[in-house]
């Protein structure tokens, strides 16, 4: 190729944007010219725009709301103001290839991919593919899976399954330095409680009703979301954070077990760490059902306890607790016979076929 220009889209959750954090690198080391076409407020924005050597380009996007609102009748005319913006974008960048990881961001792109014919690769994170995607797959040449399982799902004559994409970082924590930013001990084993991107206020609420409980035992890092911080709860063994950036790889060093939000980036992460996991994936009411679905997966090969929000209180939360830490050294027993593929190298490769 006398040039190599991509494209990058994907946003609405952070687990819309890892996998882009993940390969950027590598694309940036190979000598590829790099854009990222994402929403003007969302978190993808925060996460990409200020990457050396990644210019970002916010354009009008729509959303799946599941409830009534007059912006659902408005969103039809952002999708296409997003088009017209991302047709201009892609006259201006002429790119070999678009890389999308999903999120309603990414429908305007594909379509103007198509309409410029530019080639397009989706990757696809969860066991069921999410409406973004699959609004998006009939204008993509190639539909990457990280479960086996979702091939059945997709068009057999795009899909193929390549695997989890594990950010590389995340293998080189160091477990001193995770303690030491913690302020914690190497006298108990830590947990660390995620709730996704905008944290999770039902797990917060459970986590704080039984610290005196988990503290006697174990020690806590909570990552509890934007705003969720609660200053007044200062215990020792006990640290807070919103959002955790590039202090992760150590403080996942540091931690024993997980308890977690069940979507798939995040999963089978902590499965790559081998991380023992209680999983309390978002109900049908707030999702689409998707994290239920991968929750199950995981129970089912003996990676992780799971516990349904709806069945969420600060009793039952203790017992799934007690459970996990019961199961985990089998857990880790069934995590070290899991066949991971190097699912970056494949989507670098599947990039390298469709640019050429």
């Amino acid at each position: 190729m006398d040039k190599k220009q991509i494209v990058l889209t994907g946003g609405g959750t952070a687990g819309h944007v890892m996998v882009n954090l993940a390969i950027i690198p590598i694309l940036k080391q190979d000598g590829w010219q790099i854009d990222y076409i994402g929403s003007k407020n969302g978190i993808e924005r925060n996460l990409i725009a200020d990457i050396e050597g990644v210019t970002y380009h916010p354009i009008s996007t729509g959303k799946l709301r599941r409830y009534m609102s007059i912006e659902n009748f408005k969103d039809p005319f952002k999708v296409l103001n997003g088009i017209r913006q991302t047709l201009g974008i892609l006259r201006k960048t002429r790119p070999n290839v678009i890389f999308s990881k999903g999120g309603f961001v990414s429908v305007p792109v594909l379509i103007g991919a198509r309409l410029k014919g530019v080639p397009a690769v989706i990757h696809e994170s969860d066991l069921t593919p999410g409406l973004a995607n699959k609004l998006a797959m009939p204008f993509a040449k190639k539909i990457l899976a990280t479960f086996p399982e979702t091939l059945a799902h997709l068009p057999a004559d795009k899909a193929k399954w390549i695997g989890a994409v594990i950010r590389p970082e995340l293998f080189n924590g160091d477990r001193r330095k995770g303690l030491r930013i913690a302020g914690l001990s190497e006298a108990k084993p830590v947990v660390m409680v995620m709730g996704g991107s905008a944290g999770a206020q039902r797990i917060n609420e459970a986590v704080r009703a039984e610290l005196d409980a988990l503290t006697k035992s174990h020690q806590i890092i909570h990552i509890c979301g934007k705003g969720n911080l609660e200053p007044s709860l200062k215990k020792y063994g006990y640290m807070q954070y919103e959002y955790v950036g590039e202090e992760l790889p150590d403080l996942l060093a540091a931690t024993d077990l997980v308890i977690s939000r069940a979507g798939a980036n995040a999963i089978f992460e902590f499965l790559a760490l081998q991380k023992p996991m209680l999983l309390i994936p978002l109900s049908k009411q707030a999702s689409r059902g998707d994290q239920l679905l991968n929750a199950a997966a995981f129970e089912k090969q003996g990676y992780a306890e799971v516990l349904y929000e709806e069945n969420l209180s600060a009793t039952y939360f203790t017992e799934k607790f007690n459970q996990l830490v019961n199961a985990s050294a089998n857990m880790k027993v069934n995590m070290q016979n899991y066949q991971r593929q190097n699912a970056t190298a494949l989507v670098i490769e599947e990039i390298y076929k469709l640019a050429k």
